[in-house]
């Protein structure tokens, strides 16, 4: 019988007739949750918000639920008891995300969590966080509503719905409480409902998604982050290789922080850089010091690479050597690591190029030589830009 991770609506956990296969192979379906009954959820909301006690102390409740999704057995709509050795089998064979890259993320929504500042007054808005699935990390957004919220409703990701699920059973058995929070999957064409539905929203998505939600003071977009790093001239090549690494290629490359363009003032030095950086990416294997995320759905790591392979213009070069998919001997699909010289100097903000900014799920940059008035300009576009700690004297 096929495993349904269930949908979690007016305080239970429920499945649906509407549903969708998990990615991985045998990784079972998830409910969906439609337009119709998401709309008459929001009039239970407002039915039962009136009723419902004073929430307090909702920061201890998220910090203990966050050690619960890392460490403890939780149950979980549709899969049942779920130890943390469970979660991450389930997070490798559904989205192929290898363990120490989910221990790090835990770790990370915990700092995330303890850095904040005190929660503003919470409201009697009820949010949204439609979240995407390159990272659970995004999961602090649903901490920070939850803290400002009278409730919140997660859509998860369809390509992962698994870490959404365990943090709702998570803030369930930490005593939050269950007309509080919703768990809504859906089809994509369903976001635009549930914006309208709910007070509040945090929107998590690419650059098409981003042209297709209007825009308002209630939406935060979190779109793609272009990020771009600046290299000094005179920097030698084996310490902007050693700083840029981790930037291109921490996180499995999938963070719109991460770096995926790398501007030099110099073409020589942009050479000299781009085939050092190559060679460490080459370097790198998925189960490394930068591990590599695998890819479940049939010819999606095939796609990813060859979305930069066709932003290429004449005289561009991929500079790492490995072939762009690599296949494990357990039938592991990985998107290896890209390294792309661009061709020429850039010397004005007029002139584009498709790779500059360019976002994909594994580690992949593109290098440049660019004048200060082209630097500006990319600089201008990325939300994350980076620039080497400088050297004191000797």
């Amino acid at each position: 019988m096929t495993a349904v991770l269930s949908a979690f609506r007016r305080g239970e956990w429920r499945t649906s007739l509407d549903r969708a296969p998990l990615p991985g192979p045998a990784c079972g379906e998830l409910a969906l949750v439609p337009e119709i009954v998401a709309d008459a959820d929001r009039r239970w909301w407002d039915s039962t918000l009136p009723g419902l006690p004073l929430l307090t102390g909702r920061r201890e409740l998220l910090l203990t639920a966050l050690e619960l999704f890392d460490r403890e057995t939780l149950t979980v709509g549709g899969v049942g008891e779920q130890s943390a050795e469970d979660f991450r089998a389930a997070l490798w064979e559904s989205a192929g995300l290898p363990g120490p890259l989910v221990d790090r993320w835990c770790a990370m929504l915990r700092d995330n969590l303890l850095k904040r500042s005190e929660a503003p007054e919470p409201d009697g808005r009820l949010a949204l966080v439609a979240l995407p699935g390159n990272t659970f990390t995004c999961l602090d957004s649903v901490c920070e509503q939850a803290e400002r919220s009278a409730g919140v409703w997660l859509r998860p990701s369809r390509r992962e719905p698994l870490s959404a699920a365990r943090l709702v059973a998570a803030l369930l058995a930490a005593g939050w409480p269950h007309a509080r929070i919703g768990l809504y999957p859906g089809q994509q064409r369903t976001l635009h409902g549930l914006l309208r539905l709910t007070d509040r929203h945090v929107v998590y998505g690419g650059a098409g998604l981003a042209a297709s939600v209007r825009a308002s003071p209630a939406l935060t977009l979190h779109g793609p982050g272009r990020g771009c790093a600046l290299v000094p001239s005179g920097m030698p090549a084996d310490e902007a290789v050693a700083w840029l690494l981790p930037l291109v290629a921490a996180d499995s490359g999938r963070f719109c922080s991460n770096v995926r363009t790398v501007v030099c003032e110099e073409p020589d030095a942009a050479e000299r850089l781009a085939h050092a950086l190559a060679a460490a990416l080459d370097a790198l294997t998925p189960d490394g010091a930068w591990p590599l995320t695998a890819f479940r759905e049939p010819g999606s790591a095939e796609n990813a690479t060859r979305a930069v392979r066709d932003r290429l213009r004449p005289g561009d070069r991929v500079l790492t050597r490995r072939p762009p998919v690599l296949i494990s001997e357990t039938n592991d699909v990985h998107a290896l690591p890209h390294l792309t010289l661009l061709a020429g100097h850039f010397t004005d903000s007029a002139r584009t190029h498709p790779l500059i900014g360019h976002e994909v799920p594994f580690p992949s940059a593109a290098v440049l030589s660019a004048s200060p008035e082209a630097a500006r300009a990319i600089t201008d576009e990325s939300l994350f830009v980076y620039r080497p700690a400088k050297r004191g004297p000797g």
